[in-house]
């Protein structure tokens, strides 16, 4: 068997992870954040009517992270840069909370994995927000790029 046929696992296998187990984060954790004080008007103002596809989305984009299943389709990026206003202290707050859901749901060894994904998730997401806005900052708005 050459490396093309040998199937891939994703990192989430090794310590248990499945897709229900992504489905019941997801879904904890979203609804955590909906009533959230500083997380919740701006996911309730972004996401407004269609929690439903959102959380469809956050479950295909965690089995894509975990098990390697590469069913999520999407820019996260500029997703995130579109919403403008989103600060360190949102992403800290998403990462304490999130951290809570999988600590509570999950065995220890998955909720370590959960949470080192979804600080290095943050960590890029808020460099990437930052570069955009250093970038605004410093091209004149009549320049093209």
């Amino acid at each position: 068997m050459d490396n093309a046929e040998i199937p891939r696992l994703g990192p989430g296998v090794a310590v248990g992870i499945t897709e229900e187990t992504i489905h019941s984060v997801v879904h904890a954790f979203y609804a955590r954040i909906r009533r959230d004080p500083a997380l919740g008007p701006i996911f309730n103002r972004v996401v407004a009517g269609n929690w439903d596809a959102h959380l469809a989305r956050m479950c295909d984009f965690w089995s894509s992270v975990l098990l390697m299943t590469g069913r999520f389709k999407g820019a996260p990026m500029q997703a995130h840069v579109a919403v403008g206003g989103l600060r360190a202290t949102h992403f800290a707050r998403w990462l304490h909370v999130f951290r809570e859901t999988v600590q509570e749901l999950c065995t220890p060894e998955a909720a370590e994995l959960f949470s080192r994904k979804a600080q290095m998730i943050g960590e890029s997401l808020l460099m990437g927000i930052e570069s955009v806005r250093g970038r605004d900052r410093l091209v004149p708005s009549n320049s093209v790029l």
